[in-house]
């Protein structure tokens, strides 16, 4: 691992009412221990994890709407300012600058960017434009073709464009690239399946930010009770009020 925590600089936010830090897990956030190659965040829209990726993302010097550090100037879709990214201290060892953020809602922008600047042919991509592979496939090339050793990958739902099928791939292209030990993910994510990668941490956003075991997440729980109680659960879902 190369980011080994980070915390909130609460000595320096003047008030807590305020967005960002009214968020409840940003309110209670003190520091959080990232010493496993995947940590994994989840918990419900509007938790905080996005945020708190984001933010991440901004300290290393990433582009804020997804990218490296080498677009941050090299395209201008409007990119999210991360106001909690200046009240966060990253901890390293060593530092490392290379890497990518993935951001799915911005990701059309980012191959519409690449498609203005590539000079390689898309080498880094699958050897075509991403915008002439479907969206599934297209983030399948980012993680095959872009990814390698010796970085840090931010990843906020990754699982938006992919089927559950391609998810699996996904975890073996973590997997592959972790046999190096030279590579670190955070990933925010609602998919229980991605939840699943082995050895990972997981920190599930509610009123705080706590670790949990992947059966403990509420996002496996309700999936696996679906599965084993579809009828009865939509019987109670559909019932009249």
């Amino acid at each position: 691992m190369f980011l080994k925590s980070c915390r909130l600089k609460r000595e320096e936010v003047q008030d807590f009412s305020v967005y960002p830090f009214s968020i409840p897990t940003i309110h209670h956030l003190d520091t959080l221990s990232l010493n496993q190659t995947v940590t994994f965040f989840v918990g419900e829209n509007g938790s905080g994890k996005s945020t708190l990726l984001e933010a991440i993302a901004d300290q290393i010097g990433f582009h804020t709407a997804g990218g490296s550090r080498q677009n941050v100037r090299a395209y201008n879709v409007h990119a999210s300012e991360s106001h909690l990214g200046d009240y966060l201290r990253l901890s390293w060892m060593p530092k490392v600058t290379d890497g990518f953020f993935l951001r799915a809602e911005t990701f059309y922008q980012f191959a519409s960017h690449i498609d203005e600047v590539d000079e390689d042919g898309f080498k880094s991509y699958g050897g075509k434009s991403l915008h002439h592979q479907s969206h599934g496939e297209s983030f399948l090339s980012l993680f095959q073709h872009r990814f390698r050793e010796k970085a840090i990958y931010l990843l906020d739902e990754p699982e938006a464009a992919l089927s559950p099928a391609k998810q699996l791939t996904l975890l073996r292209i973590l997997h592959d690239l972790e046999k190096e030990q030279n590579v670190q993910f955070i990933i925010a994510t609602h998919s229980p399946i991605l939840l699943g990668y082995p050895n990972a941490k997981i920190y599930e956003f509610d009123e705080t930010i706590h670790e949990v075991a992947y059966e403990e997440t509420s996002h496996v729980q309700i999936s696996t009770y679906f599965l084993r109680n579809r009828e009865k659960m939509l019987e109670e879902l559909f019932k009249e009020q």
